[in-house]
């Protein structure tokens, strides 16, 4: 079974950057692409990017692109998302996800979540 475990949530001021990582356990059984969602207090989880291992083909949502790039080390089975240019919308509890079948920009697509890790921007 595919495990992912997000790292590098934190605090940072409005303008400044952070890298997101997800460590993928047991590839072989998961998905091709790998998404990151987030989730504010009282909002749905939403779609934010997302990445496929074999070619490395990128999905964006319009709220950031730009500022946002997902990409993966193929090798050590990790996938990032590093975060530039942020903003106080930002905030929300990041998660990774491994894709399933349906709309890579629905969450429901998606079959194995990690277990979120929070970015705060404050100004």
């Amino acid at each position: 079974q595919v495990q992912l475990v997000e790292s590098g949530g934190g605090l940072v001021q409005a303008g400044g950057s952070l890298r997101l990582s997800c460590a993928v356990s047991e590839r072989t059984a998961s998905s091709d692409f790998m998404g990151w969602f987030r989730q504010a207090p009282g909002k749905g989880r939403e779609f934010v990017a997302a990445i496929s291992w074999s070619g490395g083909s990128t999905y964006y949502a319009d709220s950031v692109k730009g500022r946002f790039t997902i990409s993966r080390d193929n090798a050590e089975d990790t996938v990032f998302l590093q975060m530039n240019s942020l903003k106080l919308e930002d905030t929300a509890v990041y998660y990774c996800a491994s894709y399933w079948r349906g709309s890579i920009v629905t969450s429901a697509a998606y079959r194995v979540w990690g277990q979120g890790t929070q970015v705060t921007v404050s100004s």
